[in-house]
């Protein structure tokens, strides 16, 4: 190996252990006085109460670890949104897990918990999953109400979905550990079960003081909404347990004994094979400068089974590569930008990240196929954008980018996106960014999402600023302008990481390279459980 796979090697590595730290960071939730009032109450963690519930012998693929990251700070921060999620197995059966952080300001409800929270439902339906809600929650955080309450994606929401799901046949399960209060307290009853930990599980629509101040009367938690008021007098429960270990168990058995679907969507799957090529060479081939090239043919052949890659077109649009290969055992098309330079048959010299109007036309056409054989979709993204220029706009990029996306937005095969590097403008659409509807969509910890490169964008706005001042008779020296510049583009580049794009759940996490197999096969048996798929249709396609 070189010296520049060395290098790239070891600022990998960097971001890995930094991406670890934070993740410790986060996973401590409200802190250790928090947790350790938990244990006061004789209540486990979210993390512990979802690591006794889930198989250890099967992988947990946590949702949304760094949703609300650097967000709320005047509030005290959201930790992971104030809730532990993810896809586990419970006694065999892969489910979403849903489960409130008590330690984060009483479990209550910030905009980006009731986003993280919609986002696991929205999992749960598409891939018809059976869903378990580990309840210990606040309600909304009311200095917040007005950002979490009303409209159509926030609270209530979840209340809807729990209907929806219903008459979808997913089932839901919900265990009362704390309190469950207000708005709230709808949810573990529009699920199939409740179960409640007596002494500490509560569910009621107004807490004592609230009852007193509304209409006088003086009543404790317990005899208000405790376990044994809900299981014995009120019906609204099911079960009641003296621990939460023994609540947990008996979820178990619940889902042990979920009748199995007699239907799968049937995407095809082999016995899994390793990559011949090391996995871990991925570190040292994706650059640590995000602007020098590479080639992404060394990257697939360290994912895919075999290290077998079977391109479509191979010799045409090159700037992406398309085809077919096995992950973990399942068949998959590829989409992938390439890096390096290429040169088309015609001569022409195409930058690596950039698509042009062949790529575009030869990706669209490669969406359709994958939809047409029943061939679930991976696009690896590392894309600059589309190419701009006179030549580019005669020879009509809009409309060839525009069959693309159509391709990408009506496409009914599952889709999952990971972000290897830069995702810029309207590469990120037509590569199925967030607003494409991915099953599922991570980042490695070198990517960056955003309109542009921060480069271009900082010097875009300097001079729209230093215009601006000069217009006011200003004038600008230099190194005023060189100070802006740096000024700019360092919120900018903020804005472009990986982690500001999870805190917003732009990206369901950030993951080691290694851990992209896993994800990808976890990620299609999910959907190998929704049998139904609409027909595919593109609608009117420019030509």
């Amino acid at each position: 190996m070189n010296m520049e796979f060395n290098k790239n090697e070891d600022v990998m590595k960097l971001s890995l252990s930094q991406l670890r730290q934070r993740f410790d960071q986060v996973a401590l939730g409200g802190g250790k006085k928090a947790i350790e009032k938990q244990r006061e109450k004789n209540k486990l963690t979210a993390r512990e109460r979802i690591e006794y519930l889930r198989d250890q012998d099967k992988p947990f693929t946590e949702i949304g670890a760094f949703a609300g990251w650097e967000m709320y700070a005047d509030q005290g921060g959201c930790p992971s949104g104030g809730t532990v999620a993810g896809l586990g197995y419970i006694s065999g059966r892969q489910c979403v897990i849903v489960a409130n952080d008590q330690t984060v300001k009483a479990g209550a409800w910030f905009p980006i918990t009731g986003k993280k929270n919609l986002r696991m439902q929205e999992i749960a339906m598409e891939n018809n999953l059976p869903v378990v809600y580990l309840v210990d929650s606040a309600g909304v955080f009311l200095p917040m109400q007005d950002e979490i309450f009303p409209d159509k994606e926030h609270f209530g929401r979840i209340f809807r979905n729990n209907a929806r799901m219903s008459a979808m046949g997913i089932p839901q399960i919900a265990a009362v550990m704390g309190s469950c209060v207000a708005g709230g307290a709808y949810l573990p009853i529009m699920s199939d079960e409740t179960l409640m930990v007596e002494g500490n599980g509560s569910i009621f629509l107004a807490g004592p003081y609230l009852v007193k101040a509304a209409i006088g009367e003086e009543v404790d938690s317990e005899t208000l909404g405790g376990a044994v008021t809900h299981t014995a007098i009120s019906g609204i429960a099911d079960y009641k347990f003296d621990t939460e270990q023994e609540c947990l168990d008996q979820v178990k058995k619940i889902i042990g004994k979920l009748g199995h679907h007699s239907q799968a969507a049937g995407f095809d799957r082999i016995a899994p094979a390793e990559p011949k090529k090391p996995a871990t060479e991925l570190y040292g081939i994706i650059p640590s400068d995000a602007t020098r090239p590479y080639d992404m043919l060394d990257v697939i052949e360290r994912l895919v089974d075999d290290s077998e890659f079977e391109q479509f077109k191979q010799d045409y649009g090159k700037t992406i590569l398309c085809g077919y290969a096995r992950i973990d055992g399942w068949a998959v098309g590829i989409v992938a930008n390439q890096r390096k330079m290429v040169k088309s048959k015609k001569g022409e010299m195409q930058m690596g990240g950039v698509i042009y109007n062949d790529s575009s036309d030869k990706a669209a056409r490669f969406i359709m196929n994958c939809n047409q054989k029943k061939i679930p979709l991976v696009f690896l993204q590392d894309v600059t954008g589309f190419m701009v220029g006179s030549r580019s706009e005669q020879a009509g990029i809009i409309k060839d980018g525009a069959k693309m996306v159509n391709a990408v937005a009506n496409s009914v095969v599952p889709k999952i996106t990971i972000v290897v590097g830069n995702s810029y403008g309207a590469g990120n659409y037509a590569m199925c960014g967030k607003a494409y509807d991915p099953r599922f969509i991570y980042a490695w910890p070198g990517a960056k999402i955003a309109v542009m490169g921060g480069d271009q964008a900082a010097k875009t706005l300097l001079q729209i600023q230093v215009a601006g001042m000069k217009a006011k008779g200003k004038e600008v020296s230099a190194e005023e302008e060189q100070q802006l510049l740096n000024a700019i583009k360092g919120r900018y580049d903020q804005q472009t990481t990986p982690y500001y794009a999870a805190a917003r759940l732009w990206v369901d996490g950030i993951i080691d390279p290694l851990q992209t197999r896993r994800v990808i096969s976890e990620g299609l048996t999910a959907a190998n459980h929704q049998p139904y798929m609409p027909p595919f249709n593109t609608g009117v396609i420019q030509v």
